[in-house]
């Protein structure tokens, strides 16, 4: 998957449950990019800058396309150091509300 199909993808989970109210989430892929949802602008955005954020979630994009499919447990993804948080961890908390 690349990082315009999951944009592409981000934006309409995003329409269809809304964001995180008033927060901005950055998924960092690393090399492979960065996807923000803006969760102040109503409705919600989704754009690829790497601008700041309340909550930073590090992962490869080979990770997060697993946890996206249900194939990967988000908290055992957590535990073992596949996703690194930065910022708001009750944030990262909510994640299934975009992710789900």
């Amino acid at each position: 998957m690349t990082l315009d199909q999951i944009t592409s993808e981000m934006t309409t989970r995003v329409a269809a449950r809304g964001g995180i109210k008033g927060k901005t989430i950055k998924f960092h892929f690393g090399d492979d990019g960065v996807v923000r949802v803006l969760g102040a602008s109503d409705p919600a955005t989704v754009d690829n800058e790497d601008g700041p954020a309340d909550c930073t979630v590090k992962v490869s994009m080979a990770d997060f396309v697993e946890i996206s499919a249900g194939r990967l447990n988000s908290m055992n993804a957590f535990m073992t150091g596949k996703i690194r948080v930065e910022g708001d961890m009750g944030l990262a908390m909510q994640l299934g509300t975009v992710l789900g």
